[in-house]
């Protein structure tokens, strides 16, 4: 008997501990953050930017850890990571003010690179394309959340126990992560001996920080600094223009400005964008608003809504997930992708149209949107940056890609919100409005659809057609592109 089942079974067991404990990081505090103002005596504002500086740090290191995975050591860089992530739950838990509480949050969002890290590691491990697909799936479902069980159970504890309890189980969840990593994991370094891309780096970080920044005081809308906002996009946009030159002049740069250039790059990162710009808000802004709202909405309180909406969106796209990474090797990434892409859509559309006059359909709108968004789409815009990345940089496209998440996610909180209230003309809310920016948010997503269109397609992550073996492997040539 083969033991390579269950070599993979135990590799499974510690890829699925390490996203468990990022998506705790991730999720779990959005209940508790009312427990935890009220327990630092702040307002909820503040304690709210608690998680603006954990996603911030989770996409600034996302973009590059990854790449120093590939030369340091994938099994090594998770288990730093975790490490960290460790560290900031314990500061977390002990925490005595906010700004304390801001460090540990930025420790923990050192995590960030932990979904990227893990398919590559999987990639690895599993060259057979239906059998990766189907646990890529596995994986990549985990970002969309533990079944709504990690927003239930964070509620529960902060309100029973408080909130250092839940940043206690938080540092558990890593500790254990990290020891099954280090024991079950193998060790992979595509790229040894390798220099990183350092100079690259840094500007790079600092383009996306400051932008991320900037579109969170955007979100802020009548209270946004706008003076800020416009220093920080210029210093984005200065940071970006020295990544680009030093990526010329660099002997071993981070990406190639022809691997920036090519299609199986920019294309991805634009359909990402504009697909988190299109559903991000829409679902855990507008939708979650709408049913709380007393005035025009149905006046339910948060935990039912999460309960009611959020729990049913996340757990039918964990359900749907390994189907979807199954199908994705027989039929093509990119028609899974596309099937996702355009029930998005439709579902959007029902939300908008008829979905906010029933609470039924809207509940029925959230799990078609979890099969849509989080079952499908989520799952193959993941898988695409791992299988359509250069062999000598293996790390950067997921690295990237991750940031692209992220600064769709916060673009949607700055462009859909502002729909609405532009729609009320400043006045009280109303269903136009709501309909309005999701129905702007559909729009948004039919672009991503149009865009997925110039992704070339991975072949050689897909089970060939006989008949077609010289174009597949002509396809699979383009899809790799330069390196």
């Amino acid at each position: 008997m083969s033991t390579r089942p269950v070599r993979t079974r135990t590799l499974m067991t510690a890829l699925l501990s390490a996203c468990v404990a990022f998506q705790l990081n991730a999720s779990m505090l959005s209940p508790v953050l009312p427990t935890l103002a009220r327990e630092l005596k702040t307002d909820s504002v503040t304690a709210g930017l608690s998680q603006t500086a954990f996603f911030t740090s989770a996409c600034v290191f996302a973009v590059f850890v990854p790449r120093l995975s590939d030369i340091a050591g994938r099994r090594r860089t998770l288990v730093v990571t975790l490490g960290l992530s460790a560290v900031g739950s314990v500061l977390a838990a002990l925490s005595p003010t906010i700004e304390v509480l801001y460090i540990a949050r930025i420790l923990q969002g050192c995590c960030g690179p932990v979904i990227a890290i893990c398919l590559l590691m999987l990639r690895d491990a599993v060259p057979e394309p239906r059998r990766y697909g189907t646990l890529m799936g596995v994986v990549t479902a985990v970002n969309g959340g533990i079944a709504g069980v990690d927003v239930i159970v964070g509620g529960a504890i902060a309100t029973r126990l408080g909130f250092r309890p839940v940043f206690w189980l938080m540092a558990v969840a890593a500790v254990v992560a990290m020891i099954l990593v280090r024991l079950q994991a193998p060790e992979t370094r595509p790229s040894a001996g390798a220099r990183m891309d350092w100079l690259g780096v840094g500007p790079l970080v600092v383009g996306i920080g400051t932008l991320l920044i900037a579109l969170g005081e955007v979100g802020k809308l009548d209270a946004a600094n706008w003076l800020l906002v416009g220093v920080l996009a210029v210093l984005s946009l200065g940071a970006f223009g020295c990544f680009h030159w030093v990526e010329g002049i660099t002997s071993q740069p981070l990406v190639s400005r022809a691997q920036l250039r090519h299609r199986a790059t920019w294309s991805l990162l634009l359909t990402t964008t504009l697909t988190l710009t299109g559903v991000f808000a829409a679902i855990n802004g507008l939708v979650v608003s709408f049913a709380q709202d007393t005035r025009v909405g149905f006046g339910i309180n948060s935990d039912t809504t999460s309960l009611l909406l959020l729990t049913p969106y996340a757990l039918i796209g964990w359900l749907i997930g390994p189907l979807a990474g199954r199908l994705a090797p027989r039929r093509g990434y990119l028609w899974v992708l596309r099937v996702g892409l355009a029930g998005s859509v439709v579902t959007l559309t029902l939300i908008a149209t008829v979905g906010l006059r029933s609470l039924a359909l809207l509940i029925a709108g959230a799990v078609l949107l979890g099969i849509a968004y989080a079952g499908m789409a989520n799952i193959m815009l993941n898988g695409l940056a791992v299988v359509l990345s250069g062999e000598r940089n293996p790390g950067f496209l997921p690295g990237i890609n991750t940031g692209a998440f992220n600064l769709g996610a916060g673009l949607s909180f700055a462009v859909l919100p502002v729909v609405q209230i532009a729609i009320d003309h400043g006045g009280s809310p109303t269903i136009g409005g709501y309909a309005g920016g999701i129905g702007v948010g559909a729009g948004i997503v039919a672009a991503a659809l149009a865009s997925s269109y110039l992704i070339p397609r991975p072949a050689a992550a897909e089970l060939p057609e006989p008949r077609h073996a010289e174009s597949d492997l002509a396809l699979s040539s383009e899809a790799i592109g330069p390196t």
